[in-house]
Parts: C-alpha cells; structure tokens; sequence
C-alpha cells in the first residue's frame, strides 16, 4: 500500500471521527444536509477525496444518506447522548486537562505497544511523518499532532481510550495551539518535539510498554510544563 493512500485513509478517518461526533451529539439536527464537499475540505484542511472517503464511511455506518444532486442527509440516530466537556473557560481548565491526559495516554500507549497492528501502527507513523514534514518548514500542525495522539488510543484496541481522546479534541486543540506557539519562539523547541514524538512510536513499535508508557507520560509532562509553572493554576 501506498504512503499516499496511506496517508489519506488515516485523515478520513480522522474527518470521519470528528463528523461522527459532531452527528452523535446532536450538533446536525435528522435531515439536515451536511457541508458540502468543498466546504468540509476547507474546514479540515484536506483534499476532496478524504472527504468523500470520510462521507463514504459514514453512508457505510448508517450515519448518513445522500440525494442526487443535494448532498449528504443525517439520518435519525435515536437517543443522542451529548459527547465531551464543558466550553474551556480559563487556564485552570487546560491545567486540568493536561492532569487528565497524563492519567489515560501513558497507559493507552503501552496498551498500544501490547496490541499494534501493522494498520494501527501505520496510522500512527502516518502522523508522525505529517508532524515531521511541518516541522521541516519550521511549523507546527496541531491537527497532525492531535492524529497522533489519537492514532495511539486507537493502537491500544481500548474504545474508552479513544472515546476520551475524541471528548477532549476540542480542549487538546487549544493546549496544542498554545503549545505549538511557545516551540516556534524556542530554538530548536519544534524538533525537539519531534523527537519525543519519534521516540514514542519507536518504543510502541518495538512492542516495549513500558518504555512507551514512561515516554508518553515524560512527553506531555514536558508539553504542560512548557506551558504552566510547577505551581497549580
């Protein structure tokens, strides 16, 4: 299999995700019609065919249905549960968040280092590559950040783990803007990054939980303290 399919099925998985969510929690009423193709690549940031794969997925799951020459239709999906937190308010909040990370993906990548697939495995590589392509134009993409991340709750085979990850995007998100902008103003701060990253798919790779576990828990502490000082917000 190509890099580049590859690559494109690992993003409309993730537009799948975020649509999927956007859908169980009530954000489209029934019937209403969706983005239209052009519109969603320009809300993700991708290419038509990750969108059409992505929507394709969600026809094959029931989620939606499509009309000739309209667009794609949410269908009824019965009882909604809202999915996720509250809106995030203040500092405190994103303190907070991080305290929670550090209690889940540590161990969602052991378990993933335990469980790897060859799939799962080239979800996360996937990533990481993204990660490393912007970090060579001395940028920082949030969005392949955050796949990273997600692509190891999805390597663990522990639907709580990635069902955590996908209630806290939102909050995530604004932790790694914020992240992203204190890297760029440090030198070498983006590669750095990269580094902790690279080392944590090595590790999961290898099948070495433990060492996956201790490089994840030392990579976001690292993250939130780059952000925070030692004392509680």
């Amino acid at each position: 299999m190509s890099d580049s399919l590859v690559g494109r099925r690992s993003l409309s998985e993730t537009v799948f995700d975020r649509i999927q969510r956007s859908i169980k929690s009530g954000a489209y009423a029934v019937d209403e019609r969706l983005p239209t193709e052009h519109a969603l690549a320009a809300e993700f940031q991708v290419s038509r065919p990750v969108i059409r794969d992505a929507l394709q997925r969600l026809r094959d799951q029931g989620l939606i249905y499509s009309r000739r020459g309209a667009g794609s239709f949410v269908r009824e999906q019965g009882i909604r549960e809202p999915l996720g937190f509250g809106q995030m308010e203040n500092l405190s909040d994103l303190q907070h968040c991080y305290d929670f990370r550090l209690t889940i993906e540590p161990q969602a990548a052991a378990m993933a280092a335990q469980r790897r697939t060859p799939e799962a495995l080239e979800r996360v590589k996937t990533a990481l590559n993204l990660l490393r392509d912007a970090t060579n134009r001395q940028a920082h993409r949030a969005d392949a950040d955050f796949m990273f991340h997600l692509s190891i709750a999805q390597a663990s085979v522990n639907p709580y783990f990635v069902t955590a990850m996908q209630a806290l995007e939102d909050h995530i998100a604004v932790g790694m803007r914020l992240h992203g902008l204190s890297l760029k103003s440090t030198q070498d701060g983006l590669r750095h990054v990269l580094v902790e990253h690279a080392a944590v798919y090595e590790a999961i790779r290898e099948g070495d939980a433990e060492r996956a576990q201790r490089l994840m828990h030392e990579h976001l502490t690292g993250s939130r303290d780059r952000l925070f000082s030692s004392k509680p917000a």
